[in-house]
């Protein structure tokens, strides 16, 4: 920008006529080529871009521009110090671009309020809408105009600077972008690959699904054949479903009556060795009646227990070889249902059949398996005894004393009660 220099007289007396009547000044905006010199360089480098600026001039002429940005600018700023076709196209295209801030300055009377406006307009760095529209203001004074290039030449300075800090940013940008658009074409590279590569695991899928789809049809065509072929011997074959299901009922006993064969085996099994231990037992308790001085003839008249079997209905667990050792010693056979609690009820009728002489728990029976003893004991006339507490020493007097009335009478009072 150009030092300020003094107003030429012949510009100052536009100036004051412009600005004064009667001693009041007045309220035409300036003009451009009414303007200082000093102030036409930085209106036309800060209020109109360089592309705007040769399209305006060069639609005005017609003919070829300076290639030079410095040359075209010197030209356009020296067809600003008269009134010419470019001066005023100039000025038109300034307050066409700028009419907003223009009315909005024209909102100030006075210098001090434009000054105001004008100081605003910098911190906002919005100097280049308001240097048109303070410079062509009716209260801009002399000493305004020039605290006004002096802004506006700092201005270009900070600007200047900017665009050098701007073009190492853009430099950098540049030497990032050149990196990026690498890793770019390396990722695009990758991408496509990758894409080639699930392109080629598709077309495996799709062949694969293809053999797939064949085999299942041709299963299906089998399956709708045997289905043919089914229903040709069900119209061939009276009753084939009937023997078919006939079959398999025959196949399941067959399997039942194996498992069955296999658990007979082994509660065969189970009884020789009970049977081999009960002779054991019985040889041992002769031997210790032997060593004591008993014998069978000083035993109660009611128990002898000699090969029969004995039924104990109810009991803890715990005892339940207490039961069978004292019974077994007897020289009976010990037969245990629990009372329906853990074994099948419909065992109990079973294991009933089977036995002697029935001992009923009436302390650990259910109270179904209860009845159904005692109901049977007497539909059958079979010995019955009652225990109320379920211990080794109750059965154990149970057996000395047991006789065939005694129970009988047992059964009646119970019936009775």
């Amino acid at each position: 920008m150009r030092a300020s220099s003094p107003v030429p007289p012949a510009q100052r007396k536009v100036l004051n006529e412009a600005r004064c009547t009667d001693g009041q000044a007045g309220s035409r905006r300036l003009r451009l080529w009414e303007l200082p010199s000093e102030t036409h360089c930085s209106i036309v480098g800060v209020c109109l871009p360089l592309a705007a600026l040769r399209r305006l001039i060069c639609k005005a002429l017609g003919t070829a521009l300076p290639a030079s940005d410095y040359e075209f600018h010197v030209a356009a700023v020296a067809e600003c110090a008269r009134r010419r076709p470019i001066s005023e196209l100039l000025q038109r295209e300034l307050d066409r671009r700028y009419a907003g801030t223009i009315r909005r300055f024209a909102q100030a009377k006075s210098t001090p309020a434009l000054a105001v406006l004008w100081e605003q307009a910098v911190r906002d760095n919005d100097a280049a809408d308001a240097l048109w529209a303070t410079l062509t203001h009716p209260r801009c004074d002399e000493a305004l105009r020039q605290a006004v290039c002096r802004d506006i030449h700092m201005f270009q300075h900070q600007a200047g600077a900017s665009a050098r800090a701007d073009l190492q940013r853009l430099a950098a940008l540049q030497q990032e972008k050149a990196a990026l658009g690498d890793e770019l074409k390396m990722l695009r590279e990758r991408h496509a690959q990758d894409l080639r590569q699930r392109a080629v695991e598709l077309a495996d899928l799709t062949a694969q699904l293809a053999q797939a789809r064949g085999r299942l049809l041709a299963r299906e065509s089998e399956c709708a054949q045997l289905r043919a072929q089914l229903a040709t011997l069900e119209q061939n074959v009276p009753m084939l479903p009937a023997r078919v299901e006939l079959e398999q009922q025959v196949e399941r006993q067959q399997a039942q009556i194996r498992q069955l064969e296999r658990e007979r085996a082994h509660w065969q099994q189970h009884a020789r060795q009970i049977e081999a231990r009960a002779r054991a037992l019985n040889e041992q308790a002769e031997l210790w009646r032997a060593r004591a001085g008993h014998d069978d003839a000083q035993q109660p008249a009611g128990t002898d227990l000699r090969d029969k079997a004995v039924l104990c209905v109810g009991g803890r667990t715990a005892t339940v070889p207490v039961y069978r050792r004292l019974i077994e010693t007897s020289g009976a056979r010990f037969l245990h249902h629990d009372g329906g609690e853990e074994d099948n009820a419909a065992q109990l009728d079973a294991s009933l059949a089977a036995a002697d002489l029935v001992i009923c728990q009436t302390g650990c029976i259910s109270h179904g398996a209860y009845w159904r003893v005692k109901d049977y004991c007497k539909r059958s006339g079979k010995q019955c005894v009652f225990v109320d507490k379920p211990s080794a020493s109750s059965l154990a007097r149970c057996l000395r004393h047991l006789d065939g009335e005694a129970a009988l009478q047992d059964i009646s009072e119970r019936e009775q009660s």
